[in-house]
């Protein structure tokens, strides 16, 4: 390592100077990408602390192999076996310490225009003291007193707004299906071949959709028994028809040109997804057979045998998946376009430049100009100098709505009592009944999207 790439560290960790890799090979990185990339690291390093704290395996790891462990909690004063260091209510202590961080930086960053100020500066550097400052706020949420009422409040609270993640998150997946078909269908125009892709993605999405609904009826349902799974099933298999033939209207066409099979089929292949989810959250029903023995159905026949290991890592799994998307909400949904398209402000088709990978770049404007500064290693594009490419506070709000909700999935939303992060999906009414109302409301969104340009007058729809 370069003594220039050395002090380039420094200066990113207690000053201004942006983040970069010491490889010179790396492509340039943007200001406003390096500074993003940090946050989130951030908010998964949180995470993770969070997830072993929820794990009863780990506990029991460091309980045998660590020397004078309860002589150690005792000095802690965190109980005799550091109790107060585990479980659901440390979990809060600790996202109460995110989250407190990040809403304090929106509250800084209200109202910037771009990285020239004091406060732009405050939030894309400094990356050493706001670690500190992150742990100590984390750490501090130990000593609040008046735990029980501390943890009754921030539970509901954390209710609240992890549900306005929820349909946020709702909202990114319509802007995403809408700007899907939007940039695809601006190249049928110049170059046929979009029609063929377009045609194999519709394809695709409903094979999959068809697919996945032929078999949640296989694994779910019994010939006598899961009454409400098959109800369930009929009902969103239904909803994925009625929005399909919906999409299809003249009226709606002519209404919404954004509109088109393509959305409808990402929509229905989401539902299918939330429906399995939710299935696998469900405590499984117990029936006595013939011989009086305990069955248990309505749950797949690959999951009764699963033993503690194989669970582990199904919640490994769904962990992932859940991390990965609140990043990727938390990421995008505060970048200018994002915006814009949630409000179904879409560039026009001739303004479009249809791209397989839709998401990466702008649709057509050019990029503002941009310093370009090397210092040993990974050049550094400075691209916020005129004009910011993301709401600084909106991106910080949004981080908060996600450490909420993130400390809600992890202990089980309501039933914290007896959450394990290795049985976080499996068996629990709280996560059936909220994935299930998710994805209602998720064909809420997507209905008003279609209909909403036919009921009002001013053609465009509000998300």
């Amino acid at each position: 390592m370069s003594a220039r790439c050395c002090a380039r560290q420094v200066a990113c960790c207690c000053g201004v100077a942006p983040c970069a890799l010491c490889c010179t090979c790396c492509p340039k990185i943007k200001q406003s990408t390096s500074t993003r990339i940090m946050y989130g690291l951030f908010f998964f390093l949180v995470t993770f602390v969070c997830g072993v704290m929820m794990s009863p395996t780990v506990a029991k790891l460091m309980k045998d192999h660590i020397p004078s462990y309860e002589d150690i909690c005792q000095h802690l004063q965190a109980g005799e076996n550091c109790e107060r260091l585990v479980g659901y209510s440390a979990v809060y202590r600790v996202c109460f310490g995110m989250a407190c961080f990040f809403f304090i930086l929106f509250v800084l960053t209200i109202n910037i225009r771009n990285s020239k100020s004091c406060r732009a500066k405050l939030h894309n550097g400094f990356w050493f003291f706001k670690f500190v400052i992150l742990v100590a706020m984390c750490s501090g949420a130990f000593f609040i007193p008046d735990q029980d009422t501390f943890l009754i409040a921030w539970r509901y609270i954390g209710a609240v707004f992890g549900f306005f993640f929820l349909l946020l998150q709702l909202m990114l997946l319509v802007e995403f299906a809408h700007k899907w078909n939007s940039n695809w269908n601006a190249g049928k125009e110049r170059n046929k071949l979009w029609y063929g892709a377009l045609a194999l993605v519709y394809l695709m999405l409903y094979t999959i959709a068809v697919g996945a609904l032929i078999t949640l009826f296989w694994l779910y349902t019994h010939t006598e028994h899961c009454k409400l799974n098959k109800i369930l099933l009929g009902v969103n298999g239904g909803l994925c028809l009625f929005l399909t033939l919906l999409s299809m209207l003249l009226s709606v066409l002519k209404s919404n040109t954004q509109t088109g099979l393509l959305q409808s089929g990402v929509i229905c292949c989401y539902v299918m997804y939330l429906t399995f989810s939710s299935f696998s959250s469900k405590p499984p029903e117990i029936i006595l057979d013939e011989s009086g023995k305990n069955i248990t159905i309505c749950v797949p026949n690959i999951g009764n045998g699963m033993n503690q290991d194989e669970r582990l890592v199904v919640s490994v799994l769904g962990a992932v998946i859940m991390l990965g998307c609140i990043l990727y909400s938390c990421l995008t949904s505060s970048t200018r376009s994002s915006w814009d398209a949630l409000r179904g402000r879409y560039a026009p088709y001739e303004d479009e430049v249809a791209r397989c990978c839709f998401c990466w770049g702008s649709s057509g404007a050019a990029d503002q100009e941009e310093r370009v500064e090397a210092r040993g290693g990974q050049r550094v594009a400075y691209d916020e100098e005129i004009k910011t490419v993301y709401s600084y506070s909106g991106f910080h709000f949004i981080f908060f709505l996600g450490t909420l909700y993130m400390m809600m999935t992890i202990t089980n939303w309501f039933h914290y009592n007896h959450a394990d992060i290795e049985k976080l999906f499996i068996g629990s009414w709280s996560p059936f009944w909220i994935k299930m109302g998710t994805c209602w409301t998720c064909v809420a969104l997507y209905l008003w999207t279609l209909l909403a340009p036919i009921c009002c007058s001013s053609g465009g729809y509000v998300v």
